[in-house]
């Protein structure tokens, strides 16, 4: 069965969107953007661990991250309700997690 794939609120939306079109490389954004969509499909892909201790953004527990490149989206599951809720995109280094 089918997941949705959301954001919590509309101003999530827009710094997620703010911060894919500061990467230079179209071919990255499309990337992320496709893996976002398959997460509808399986919202816990084999090789992305749960993340510990699960890290607290914007008043959201994000337990979760979905490696691209040098880009993590991080996200939680709400299997009661088939939603993935997506939180923010951030570029991987020391403040990431």
């Amino acid at each position: 069965m089918k997941y949705q794939t959301k954001f919590p609120k509309q101003s999530l939306v827009k710094k997620f969107e703010k911060r894919l079109k500061k990467i230079p490389s179209k071919n990255i954004q499309n990337k992320i953007k496709d893996k976002i969509l398959t997460l509808a499909n399986n919202p816990r892909p084999q090789g992305e661990p749960k993340i510990k201790p699960p890290i607290r953004l914007y008043g959201y527990v994000a337990q979760y991250r979905l490696r691209i490149g040098d880009y993590r989206v991080l996200y939680d599951v709400d299997d009661k309700k088939r939603i993935v809720w997506i939180y923010c995109l951030r570029r991987r280094n020391e403040r990431t997690y």
